[in-house]
């Protein structure tokens, strides 16, 4: 007896210590082969700097398709863990009310907050149903409250690829609306002026995302002729410089400014168009216009920098819908959708944290950019697909290619034209050993570190603006209703050109998310219907005999 009370004591006394040391240690244990509940060490030490009760609503909830129950599964399961390392992190899933009115004011509010509701038609057994779901998340710390998108916009890909992807990116969006709601010190970025750049308007949606993270001011280079040492010292304060769509050709001195900035470490997104062609300009009788090439006194600079933007137009058989009148004039035309050529439809293909999982990309007449041999590092993020041509300019634009057959072989060996273009390393100045613009004393030839992206066309970062001059959302086509991906991949460019923690780096994490097939499900319904319930029954009845033999064997008479 006092050996078996010894015993029950000791067990007690270790379970105890083990307790009592558990409490100071923490450590979690992540099975999954892609080690998808793992956080980066970037996660944790963004989540190390809450010190204050941090409030997450996530809205995806009720009677959402099965498709989606995955998405909210795993966001639960991505929120927890966030809890596990941080217990100020508090979360809840918002469920819908059951009564119309009330969820009708409760959406109209959600609405209000930026939180756009999408309407999902799911196929299940034959049966379809139609569901209105808030795929959103927002996050409210020290009264502040930014936005959480849990599904990423796709254009073109099935809903199980939406739901892959989103999963993907949701460590990555949990992290960045922490940072948001937690970083001390903004970065600040230049918005260049005085060459004919995108007025303020037509680049409002993409002004008001970058606002959300960094300082934003315009910065004209107009007192460059007069002040160009104090020019260049006012934009050295700022961290990077966004150049949109410059029109008017840029002087010597100005090309020193920008310069020196990049060689003294500024980083800067180029917007460029090297050929002078609207859509606009084709909405005449004829439906036609003279592109021709736009000299913006560049050349060298890039040159210098290892790469050429080429005054041509790309040509692909992968363009972007347009509408266009057809039949009679007046009140018997209709509108019909064609395929827009000069409209390239770009599907990111690098695995490169700026544009993995990044669904389509509108352009609108780019230009192919040419790389050259140098010390610096290039990454092609965007390139044409492999049915596309370059057109040389002078040349005349006309709608009729839309009603071109298409003939692939035409393309042969003349696609996959790149149309963005990730920059990194030492930049020398494209002033060495030549007359500068004005003196400088200060003058550096070969930069620190330094990165830039270069992108062959200005519109990509143009917004459309409403009959009532309000902006539209950057990569919406109101005339087709298509959503493309502008907006995400200039936003990842920022973030990724003036991240100095990693965080974009969470992007490129792959998660394998195997799905049901949703055909083979139904298609065997009834046999794994069967399988479910038979099988439980059948391992039951095996056991109970073995169980029964054992006991007769142990217990039977002897």
């Amino acid at each position: 007896m006092k050996n078996h009370t010894k015993k029950l004591f000791s067990a007690i006394a270790i379970v105890l210590i083990v307790n009592f040391i558990g409490s100071y240690l923490f450590y979690r244990i992540d099975l999954t082969q892609d080690k998808r509940y793992t956080l980066s060490q970037v996660s944790l030490g963004v989540i190390k700097k809450i010190k204050e009760p941090l409030y997450i609503d996530v809205y995806l909830t009720g009677e959402i398709p099965a498709t989606f129950k995955r998405l909210q599964t795993e966001t639960r399961q991505i929120v927890e863990e966030y809890q596990a390392y941080n217990d100020n992190i508090i979360f809840r899933f918002v469920e819908q009310s059951s009564d119309k009115e009330t969820a009708f004011i409760a959406s109209k509010n959600l609405f209000k907050k930026g939180l756009t509701p999408i309407n999902i038609t799911v196929s299940e057994k034959g049966k379809q149903t139609q569901e209105m779901i808030f795929p959103w998340a927002t996050a409210n710390y020290k009264g502040k409250e930014v936005n959480i998108a849990l599904l990423k916009n796709l254009m073109g890909a099935s809903t199980e690829d939406k739901i892959i992807g989103s999963v993907q990116n949701l460590e990555y969006a949990f992290t960045e609306a922490f940072n948001k709601l937690t970083i001390e010190k903004r970065q600040k970025v230049a918005i260049i002026k005085g060459n004919g750049q995108l007025a303020d308007i037509q680049i409002a949606k993409f002004l008001l995302q970058v606002k959300e993270n960094y300082h934003i001011g315009p910065f004209t280079l107009d007192s460059v002729e007069k002040n160009p040492l104090g020019t260049l010292k006012a934009l050295q304060k700022y961290d990077l410089a966004v150049i949109a769509k410059p029109t008017e050709a840029f002087s010597e001195k100005e090309k020193q400014v920008l310069d020196q900035f990049i060689v003294n470490g500024g980083k800067t997104i180029w917007l460029i168009d090297q050929v002078n062609i609207e859509l606009e300009s084709l909405l005449n009788p004829e439906g036609s216009a003279l592109a021709f090439g736009r000299d913006l006194q560049l050349n060298d600079m890039f040159f210098k920098y290892g790469i050429r933007t080429v005054p041509a137009l790309i040509k692909d058989e992968q363009g972007t819908p347009i509408k266009l009148a057809s039949g009679e004039q007046g009140s018997g035309a209709q509108f019909q959708e064609f395929n827009w050529k000069f409209a390239p439809f770009i599907v990111p293909l690098s695995a490169h944290p700026i544009t993995k999982n990044l669904g389509g990309i509108k352009f609108d007449f780019a230009n192919p950019i040419e790389i050259l041999k140098n010390d610096i590092k290039k990454t092609v993020l965007l390139q044409s697909s492999p049915y596309s041509k370059s057109v040389g300019v002078p040349s005349i634009i006309s709608l009729d290619v839309v009603n071109e057959v298409e003939n692939l072989k035409q393309y042969q060996n003349s696609g996959n034209l790149p149309v963005a273009v990730l920059l990194e390393g030492k930049f020398h100045s494209v002033f060495e050993n030549r007359v500068l613009g004005f003196k400088d004393s200060n003058f550096m030839a070969t930069s620190k570190e330094s990165k830039m992206i270069v992108v062959s066309d200005g519109d990509i970062i143009k917004n459309s603006i409403s009959k009532e001059g309000i902006p539209v959302e950057l990569g919406y086509d109101s005339k087709t209703g298509n959503l493309f991906d502008n907006k995400d991949f200039l936003i990842n460019s920022v973030n990724f050109l003036l991240d100095e923690s990693g965080l974009i780096n969470i992007r490129a994490k792959d998660v394998s998310l195997p799905l049901l097939d949703k055909e083979k499900v139904s298609a065997s319904y009834g046999k794994i219907q069967l399988i479910a319930v038979a099988t439980p029954l059948i391992l039951l009845l095996i056991f109970a005999f073995i169980f029964n033999l054992y006991r007769r064997k142990k217990y039977g008479a002897k």
